[in-house]
């Protein structure tokens, strides 16, 4: 559990996994090696002694002073039909971990998904009786309309259980909202269009009191990827648009006061893009 303000504005991130993970497996064509040219500023909090990336799956709980904000809502227990066989039937204690940062699934206004992977999407529903039935029972939750119109349609096993599980209760209890790309969701909170990794991707930029911050989503899966922008995740739908948006993202944001906040960065999660040496990296 971490804090981060950004003027008015309180921002919790609650993980429910941290863990070190090849980069065979999450990028595309990147070997150990080629990590090894970065080991300078990623070690210790985001490259381990072996060499592999510390990624964090988590969400950002985001208190404004009107309303109560979920961002992502991570993997979920007692899920089934995973193509990763760790992340089925799982019973972990992420509920606990919200209420003990102040956020009981009751008191949650919105939950705003970046996108409709696995990992993004699976607290928003748990089993009640056999059923699916939506997490947070006052939310409204949203999904980007272009996000949601693509996944619906999806005919990979693996992703069309997970849309099913996690995405289709909340449409049939009717707490869906299908908003646009830059949908505002508060007075400084605003999404932002990161398209790439999934079509309807979207990064949550936040502004108070001349203060402000980005969480990514999987726009950056990891600090590496500003760096080296043409990393590309095993996971990225548009590989080509998604280097693209990373490229854009890390022009617009570099070398000014603007919090980046990984939605997979393990701790301390939060940092600045810098540019140095010729390329960009992430200060903590």
């Amino acid at each position: 559990m971490s804090n981060f303000d950004i003027g008015d504005i309180q921002i919790t991130k609650v993980a429910e996994d941290v863990a070190p993970t090849s980069p065979k497996f999450l990028f595309s064509g990147v070997s150990y090696e080629d990590l090894q040219r970065h080991a300078d500023w990623m070690r210790p909090h985001f490259l381990d002694e072996t060499g592999k990336l510390i990624m964090s799956i988590h969400s950002f709980i985001v208190k404004t002073r009107h309303h109560t904000i979920l961002i992502d809502t991570c993997l979920g227990n007692d899920k089934q039909g995973r193509a990763f066989p760790p992340w089925n039937g799982r019973q972990g204690t992420y509920l606990q971990d919200l209420a003990a940062a102040g956020c009981p699934p009751e008191s949650v206004d919105y939950v705003f998904c970046t996108h409709m992977h696995v990992d993004h999407v699976g607290w928003n529903t748990r089993l009640e009786n056999g059923r699916w039935v939506p997490t947070f029972p006052n939310a409204k939750y949203l999904f980007n309309k272009e996000e949601y119109e693509y996944w619906k349609t999806v005919q990979e096993e693996h992703d069309k259980v997970v849309f099913d599980d996690s995405v289709l209760p909340i449409m049939e209890a009717q707490q869906a909202e299908l908003v646009s790309s830059d949908f505002q969701i508060d007075d400084g909170i605003v999404l932002e269009s990161t398209p790439g990794h999934t079509p309807g991707h979207c990064s949550v930029a936040v502004s108070s009191n001349d203060q402000h911050g980005v969480i990514t989503g999987d726009m950056i899966h990891h600090p590496v990827q500003i760096a080296e922008n043409h990393f590309s995740s095993a996971f990225d739908v548009q590989k080509e648009r998604a280097i693209e948006t990373r490229r854009t993202f890390c022009e617009k944001y570099s070398d000014r006061d603007v919090r980046i906040l990984g939605t997979h960065f393990a701790p301390p999660t939060a940092g600045h893009i810098v540019h140095t040496k010729g390329s960009w990296r992430l200060k903590v």
